[in-house]
């Protein structure tokens, strides 16, 4: 009879653990956000530049492209006019947004995880966290290092970033790779945190003429010299000379280039989706469907309901887009 009561009490806490999960509610709704419409596709697939539709059209920051990516793809990134998609079997294949009728296709056979497009200049970065750099006329392999094999990494990865003659990779494990496309040799590898799982970059943005990196556990400051912020990062924005994070524990902070904490905002329990920074505001996207507009300086904020499907995430300039809808900040 001990052992069943046990047991029955084990359950009972079991079950009222997992009722008591907490979300984000807040105190004051300042009202519903009305600047919103429909998308006529659901999204299916989507990376920080580019979102497939479910008609496997393409959606960019100026709106839908005339190009359409064929079954068993799915987008890597859109740069320099390009679309770039991928199989399973490591094809990548790049359509011109302009033109869909001029296409350039690469037998690569190993599994993509980010490509950018800069002029002639191809750059990949593969699952097994190898990067390469190609020539796209000739198709000629130009660059290759390999990297140390990722365990288990987040969703979102970030494509590489052309610098001038530089290609800034962003690892799968954590760190900033920086390679000179022009005499085709690594310079510098920097790390961003070094966590076993999860780890790979997320975010990046250039302030106040310094590189910033963000991974789920840590920000880089790369510039004359290196600093490093510790905050568990759900996404981040960057608007002038500032750093915005939403973090793990439902914090919004502002951050300065060489990481110093300008101002923080907290919302108990908030899961941030994604947020977005104007010239004036500041808009943060929650999962149980609130929009939360502050000002640059998070002095104040105001919450709207803004109910969303679940669904994949894409921003542009002045949008979220989420299934098939889309809230609009303009």
């Amino acid at each position: 009879m001990r052992i069943v009561s046990f047991v029955a009490a084990a359950l009972l806490l079991l079950l009222s653990g997992c009722s008591s999960k907490q979300y984000y509610k807040p105190k004051e709704v300042a009202g519903e956000w009305e600047k919103r419409g429909d998308v006529k596709e659901s999204i299916i697939d989507s990376t920080h530049e580019i979102a497939l539709l479910e008609d496997r059209r393409v959606l960019v920051e100026g709106g839908e492209l005339n190009v359409t990516v064929s079954q068993g793809e799915r987008v890597v990134g859109y740069s320099d006019g390009w679309v770039i998609t991928t199989s399973m079997d490591g094809n990548l294949t790049l359509r011109l947004g302009q033109d869909a009728n001029l296409s350039e296709s690469f037998e690569l056979k190993k599994t993509i995880a980010a490509a950018t497009v800069k002029g002639d200049i191809l750059a990949v970065l593969f699952a097994n966290n190898e990067m390469a750099l190609y020539a796209i006329s000739t198709k000629e392999l130009l660059f290759k290092e390999q990297g140390n094999a990722p365990v288990i990494i987040n969703a979102k990865t970030q494509n590489p970033y052309f610098m001038n003659d530089l290609v800034l990779f962003f690892t799968l494990d954590g760190k900033v790779s920086i390679v000179n496309s022009t005499i085709k040799k690594r310079l510098r590898t920097v790390i961003v945190s070094s966590e076993t799982h999860f780890n790979n970059i997320i975010s990046f943005g250039i302030v106040d003429n310094t590189i910033i990196a963000t991974s789920g556990y840590s920000l880089l400051s790369l510039a004359a010299k290196e600093l490093r912020a510790k905050y568990e990062v759900r996404c981040a924005a960057y608007k002038g000379d500032t750093i915005f994070i939403a973090s793990k524990q439902g914090e919004i902070v502002a951050l300065s280039a060489d990481m110093q904490v300008k101002a923080k905002l907290k919302f108990p329990f908030a899961h941030f989706l994604g947020m977005l920074a104007t010239d004036e505001k500041l808009y943060a996207l929650e999962k149980e469907g609130y929009l939360i507009e502050m000002p640059l300086d998070l002095s104040t904020s105001n919450v709207y309901e803004a109910s969303v499907d679940e669904g994949y995430l894409f921003m542009s300039r002045d949008r979220f887009y989420i299934d098939d809808e889309y809230i609009s900040l303009q």
